[in-house]
Formats: structure tokens, sequence, C-alpha cells
């Protein structure tokens, strides 16, 4: 896929990220996120106490895979470093975003404002590496 490919499949209807950090043993950690794009960063919100914001705070590498269930199946997998943010200010349009993208325009501000609130992150992913293969099956 090209660049404008991948960021369209991954901007795609309610598709989940599947988030890949590793546990402070080693064992890898994966989950699924809800997120929206800003430029080429992927950013979603947590709760700080979570097992993947301990992760990323030990080590910001990490990996997201999108992938369509659907034939003839297509995935974008990227690699990348991630930032934390407390900052409700600064989370709030993006829990927003988040809420109308995955819950309907008609409940965002509603998660949004759920969301954005202290002892909660936002996690903003760039990416260092990503693959995109569309067509799998074709």
């Amino acid at each position: 896929m090209t660049p404008g490919e991948w960021r369209a499949f991954l901007l795609h209807g309610t598709r989940t990220g599947k988030l890949a950090t590793v546990r402070k043993d080693g064992r890898p950690h994966v989950v699924p996120v809800w997120f929206v794009m800003d430029g080429d960063d992927i950013a979603f919100t947590t709760s700080a106490a979570s097992v993947k914001a301990r992760a990323i705070r030990r080590d910001p590498r990490v990996s997201v895979c999108v992938d369509s269930e659907d034939p003839p199946y297509a995935f974008v997998m990227l690699e990348g470093v991630a930032a934390l943010s407390d900052d409700v200010g600064e989370m709030l349009p993006y829990a927003t975003a988040i809420g109308a993208r995955y819950m309907g325009a008609d409940r965002a501000e509603e998660f949004g404002r759920r969301n954005a609130v202290p002892g909660e992150l936002l996690v903003r992913i760039t990416p260092t590496r990503v693959l995109a293969e569309d067509n799998i099956a074709g």
C-alpha cells in the first residue's frame, strides 16, 4: 500500500488496533485499542495504571496491527515510539474523536468527557516502520 492507502485503511470504519508491548518480565502483551490518526501518528487513551501504560513507561517501543477480517484480507503493522501525556486538556479532543469514531457522533462528547480525566493518559505513537499489505488472498 502507498502511504495514502495505509492511512485510509487505518481510518476506515471502526477497525481496532492490536497494541503489542513487552511486560517487565519479557512476556508479550497484546490488547485491542480504539484509536484515531493525527497525521501519521496513532492516538488513543488508556488508564495510567494499565499494563500497556506501565510497559510503555519502561520501553516506549511498541507495535500496532490493524487488519481487515474480510476477503481479500489486508493489514497495516506499525512499529513506533509511544509518548504519554496526562494533560486532560490535550487528551479531550482525542478522546472525543475516538468516541465519535467508535460510538457515533451523538455519543462523542459523552465518551470524550468520560475518558479525558485525571488517571487517564493520552498515548501517541509515532511510526518508525510501516508494513502494509492488501489483497492478501487475491
